[in-house]
């Protein structure tokens, strides 16, 4: 299995708050309505951190964790018309891109 982890931070002058609404909102829905998401994805999860007192503040404003049967169907995604028309123009309205984070991996459950 094939996974894609995305750390984002929220652009300059948004709140967390609007930042979850935003992805929440506006950025799962358009990913979610092209075929690729629907055909390629095998599991797709994010997560919005919160403040633990003895860890101090998040880095990150969400962690998106995205499994793919494999590289192909990774790149199939990322690299589709859509993704580049239709998902990724959303980025600036949210998203801080100079604080952004990838890892692309392969998954090994120990447990």
């Amino acid at each position: 299995m094939t996974k894609m982890i995305a750390m984002l931070k929220r652009r300059v002058g948004m709140t967390h708050a609007d930042f979850v609404n935003h992805y929440t909102n506006t950025r799962r829905p358009l990913l979610e309505s092209i075929p690729e998401t629907q055909r390629l994805v095998k599991g797709f999860v994010v997560s919005f951190p919160v403040t633990a007192p003895q860890y101090g503040e998040p880095s990150y404003d969400a962690v998106v964790e995205m499994w793919f049967d494999s590289m192909d169907d990774l790149d199939g995604l990322f690299f589709s018309e859509n993704v580049k028309n239709k998902v990724d123009p959303d980025h600036k309205n949210f998203i801080d891109l100079s604080a952004f984070g990838r890892v692309v991996a392969y998954e090994e459950i120990f447990k």
